[in-house]
């Protein structure tokens, strides 16, 4: 089973989250977290860090990634990993492969005619919500 992770980064005052344009199916056109494909020997929070540094320009230095769910795919033969944290300050973005724009943490992400993932950017979002004090 291929396995991915993805990654809430919200601004500092947790206002915003930094999204992506997808250039490439699944979702062309479509607004969703930054993230990508887990690579074999490494750590879900490896693969995290490494895929928002180069979709972001964002390190380590810069966010503190939590660990905040897993979910499963069984028919579609995949995994998402799902991370969130919050900029300590902040930090220019760039994304060579996708074009990033920051977006309102109140949007309807359930909007699915503007958000990739059929509905779940929402469901994750209201997760992270209600883990707030944990997470952030």
């Amino acid at each position: 089973m291929d396995k991915y992770c993805i990654i809430l980064i919200y601004n500092k005052d947790r206002s915003r989250l930094l999204m992506c344009h997808r250039t490439k199916e699944p979702y062309t056109g479509l607004m969703n977290f930054v993230g990508g494909r887990i690579e074999q020997g490494e750590t879900e929070a490896e693969a995290a860090y490494r895929e928002m540094s180069e979709e972001t320009g964002i390190t380590k230095k810069d966010i503190t990634l939590h660990y905040l769910m897993s979910t499963k795919y069984l028919l579609m033969g995949f995994g998402l990993e799902i991370f969130a944290g919050r900029l300590k300050y902040d930090v220019e973005v760039y994304g060579e492969e996708n074009p990033l724009c920051w977006v309102s943490a109140d949007d309807n992400f359930f909007d699915t005619t503007r958000y990739a993932g059929d509905g779940n950017l929402g469901h994750i979002l209201l997760i992270a919500e209600k883990n707030k004090d944990t997470l952030f």
